[in-house]
């Protein structure tokens, strides 16, 4: 528009608030999986191998996923996995 002034045009304004908005309700919702070190992801791995959701197999030296079947050779990557798993299907059950 011709003569109009761009400092009073709001509209981007808007849509960065609302891209801000919905950045923060993903966060909300996501699962935070970054903050696993060695000890708590082994304390996470004991009770699913407790709960026989994780069954170890010495003599290939990794645990196996039992519901999705994913072998993992660290306690790490395998509590990851399974948080995110857990969260995914947690999420599922909330949409049904």
């Amino acid at each position: 528009m011709p003569g109009s002034d761009p400092h009073d045009d709001t509209s981007a304004d808007y849509e960065q608030f609302e891209k801000e908005q919905l950045a923060q309700d993903r966060d909300a919702a996501g699962v935070d999986t970054a903050d696993i070190d060695d000890v708590t992801a082994q304390n996470l791995v004991n009770d699913p191998v407790d709960a026989d959701v994780v069954t170890p197999v010495p003599e290939d030296r990794i645990l196996v996923h039992e519901p999705s079947g994913t072998a993992f050779d660290s306690t790490t990557h395998l509590a990851v996995f399974h948080r995110g798993w857990t969260a995914d299907r947690d999420a599922d059950g909330e949409d049904e």
